[in-house]
This record gives C-alpha cells, sequence and structure tokens, in this order.
C-alpha cells in the first residue's frame, strides 16, 4: 500500500530511457511516490510491463490503435488502468489536480504541449524535454511565471549548474557568477577524421561512449547539436546571456557541468554518467535519496581532460548560438530542421555530414517571428519541417 503522503507522479515518455531511469528511482521510493499516469509512443508491450508492475491510474498512448492494443494486453490482468491515447491524454495527464510531480521526458516536439499543460497547472515539472523549451522560450517561460510552477531540470549538465548556484538564484550577477561552463563529451567522432564523417552509419552514431540514451538523443550527442539546444536552454533556464556561456568538450562525463564565480571559485558537479543522479536529484529536491547510482571512485577513474570544440567538427555548435542570437522562433526552427534531418539520417536517407547542411539551409530560408503564443511555435515549427523535407527532396 502507498502511503497517504506518497507524492503522485506522471511520467510522460515512459518507456524512454529517462522514463526507464525514472521508474527505477520511484521504485527504490515506494512510501515516498506513486505513480498516477505512464505514457508512451510506441513500445506498448513495454509500457503494459510497466503499467502491470507500478499500476497507474492512466496509461496515455499516441493512437487509438495503440490504445486498443494496449487495453487487449492488459485485459487478463485485474487492472483499473484507465487507457487514453493523443495530445489530449497527455495534456490531461500532465496537468491533473491530483498530480504533484510531471516528470517531462517526450522527445522532441511532441513533448511540447503535455510539458506545457504541467507548467501552466502550476505543477513541479522535472525538464528532460529540453526542446519544449528551446522551440516556446519566451512562450514557455511566460507561463512559467504566471503560474509559479516549479521547473527542475533534468538534463545532466543543466541539473549540475543548478546543483553549483545558490539557491534561490535570483540573477547570475547578484550571486557573482561569472561564466557557466557547460560540458559535453564529444560524442562517438571527437577524434574521428573529418574527412571519414560522411561514411558514418546510425548505429556508429548511435554509440555513445558514455550515455546510454535514444537514438535521436545519440545522434543529437554525435553532432552536437544536444550541446547547442542545452546551450539555449541554458540561457533561459539561467537567464543568461549568450557570452555567460561556454561549452567545454570533457570526454569523461565526470564533470556534469561548472559554474566560475567571480571570486576565481569554479564550482563543479561531479559524478558517474547516470541519468538516474539528477532525477533523484530533482525528485526529491531539497532533499537527497538514495538514486542508486554506485559513487565516483576519483582513483579509479585517473584523469580528467577538458577542450575548447572544434567547430569545424561540430557545426551543430554554431547553428545554435545563430539561432539565440536571432531569437524568436529561430531556435525552433533550428529543433524542427534538426529532427527531420536526423530522422532521414537514421532511415539511410541522408549523410550524417548533411545533418548540419539541411538545418543551416532550413535557417537561411525560414523568417525569424516573434513568439506571441503556442500557434506562433507550432506555425513556426510546423513551417521549418516543411521546408526541411523539401531541402531533403532537392538533396
Amino acid at each position: 500500500m502507498q502511503s497517504q503522503t506518497a507524492q503522485s507522479v506522471s511520467v510522460l515518455g515512459s518507456t524512454g530511457s529517462i522514463g526507464v531511469s525514472t521508474l527505477d528511482v520511484l521504485a527504490r521510493h515506494p512510501q515516498r511516490y506513486a505513480v498516477h499516469a505512464l505514457t508512451a509512443r510506441g513500445r506498448i508491450a513495454e509500457l503494459a510491463q510497466q503499467c502491470r508492475r507500478f499500476k497507474p491510474r492512466f496509461a496515455v498512448v499516441a493512437t487509438e490503435k495503440g490504445a486498443v492494443e494496449l487495453r487487449q494486453l492488459l485485459a487478463d490482468e485485474a487492472s483499473s488502468v484507465e487507457i487514453l491515447w493523443g495530445s489530449e491524454g497527455l495534456c490531461q495527464v500532465a496537468s491533473d489536480p491530483q498530480v504533484d510531480v510531471v516528470m517531462a521526458a517526450i522527445v522532441g516536439a511532441a513533448g511540447l504541449r503535455p510539458t506545457l499543460a504541467a507548467v501552466e497547472a502550476g505543477k513541479k515539472v522535472l525538464l528532460a524535454n529540453k526542446e519544449a523549451l528551446v522551440m516556446a522560450g519566451p512562450v514557455f517561460m511566460r507561463a512559467l511565471a504566471r503560474s509559479g510552477a516549479r521547473l527542475l531540470p533534468i538534463d545532466s549538465e543543466h541539473n549540475a549548474i543548478f546543483q553549483c548556484l545558490p539557491q534561490p538564484c535570483a540573477s547570475l550577477e547578484e550571486a557573482g557568477v561569472e561564466k557557466i561552463l557547460l560540458t559535453g563529451s564529444g560524442g562517438p567522432f571527437r577524434t574521428r577524421a573529418v574527412s571519414d564523417l560522411h561514411r558514418v552509419t546510425p548505429d556508429e552514431a548511435c554509440a555513445h561512449p558514455n550515455w546510454s540514451m535514444g537514438r535521436k538523443i545519440s545522434v543529437d550527442s554525435a553532432t552536437m547539436m544536444n550541446k547547442g539546444l542545452e546551450f539555449i536552454e541554458a540561457c533561459l533556464l539561467f537567464n543568461a546571456r549568450p557570452e555567460q556561456i561556454e561549452v567545454v568538450v570533457h570526454p569523461q562525463s565526470i564533470v556534469h557541468s561548472m559554474v566560475q564565480y567571480r571570486d576565481g571559485s569554479l564550482l563543479a558537479q561531479m559524478g558517474n554518467p547516470d541519468m538516474r543522479t539528477p532525477i533523484a536529484h530533482a525528485l526529491a529536491f531539497p532533499e537527497r535519496i538514495d538514486s542508486g547510482v554506485a559513487a565516483l571512485d576519483l582513483i579509479a577513474q585517473g584523469r580528467l581532460d577538458f577542450e575548447a570544440p572544434d567547430i569545424q567538427r561540430f557545426p551543430c555548435l554554431r547553428l545554435a548560438r545563430e539561432a539565440m542570437d536571432a531569437g524568436g522562433s529561430a531556435p525552433a526552427v533550428l529543433n524542427a530542421a534538426n529532427e527531420v534531418a536526423v530522422e532521414a539520417f537514421l532511415e539511410g536517407k541522408l549523410a550524417f555530414t548533411s545533418i548540419p547542411a539541411v538545418i543551416e539551409q532550413v535557417m537561411k530560408s525560414a523568417q525569424v517571428v516573434e513568439l506571441t503564443g503556442l500557434d506562433a511555435v507550432e506555425t513556426a515549427d510546423c513551417n521549418a519541417r516543411l521546408q526541411a523535407r523539401q531541402v531533403l527532396e532537392a538533396l
């Protein structure tokens, strides 16, 4: 039996890597947390297994067909799970009055509406879906200010920055911060010859040396677009100017990010590369709970390396900075073009080195507009995807 004081949690994207890690942490603390809803786009069989174990009140899938399939899989169970489908179902379980915490872990633009619904409902939102903030930054931050929701970053880098800043932190200047150092591993191709990158296969791009992630995010890590999106996210989360953030390549993925202070201090958050650490931190904040992650053994680790990113090797970093500088709908265009290009690469329809080329072409042709609301965000996203597909057809 769950404790009456247990916090109710909706996990959006429960079958993905972040969702699975979240459920692992929740399972370690059954008296503190109860699962209210689980959602998945596909992987219906996996979702059914999660429903049997965690017994949520709701399960949400992408389509009516998926709902029928899940209902059949759970038919023999003594299950009271109510099955919903589509964007409305996602928004319902994200904003349900009975929900205390929402883990926003749906990858890509599909996570925007339910994440925003959770923010507007004033929930404690654990943000793993960086694309939602990148796409709709001004809209998202206005909704956050209106609702009083608590936003806690789950990306290991942003969670590290959060841990290295005083809480609350009204502004970087008042806190005495001079610079944020955003670390990234450099992915699987950090030392591979640039001239050989056009031969990269999807499986090679998805073989990250340190982290276990989904295929889309793995490709983003290989191009360092993931770091570009995180750069934009960091500007928004911490109210930082672009020049206050420096990207640093750190191959070991032990130092998750750093904050440099005016007095010369440099604070770093370190740990083994396991997403359960930031998940547990955000779930229990300001308390600390067991995450299931082994303590870092610095003696065994032996060394930590840092280097500047190679912009020739990783042009997506430049594109992300240009999008942030342009503002308005430019980050939404960047994200949409990237999602289309990465999908084409994973399907074997585009060379790895053509991913940034497609994005840059779309960014040059897209009109940058002010984001007055969610409709403007989704229009910019839709138009950019259409342009990206036209570029792909031309290629």
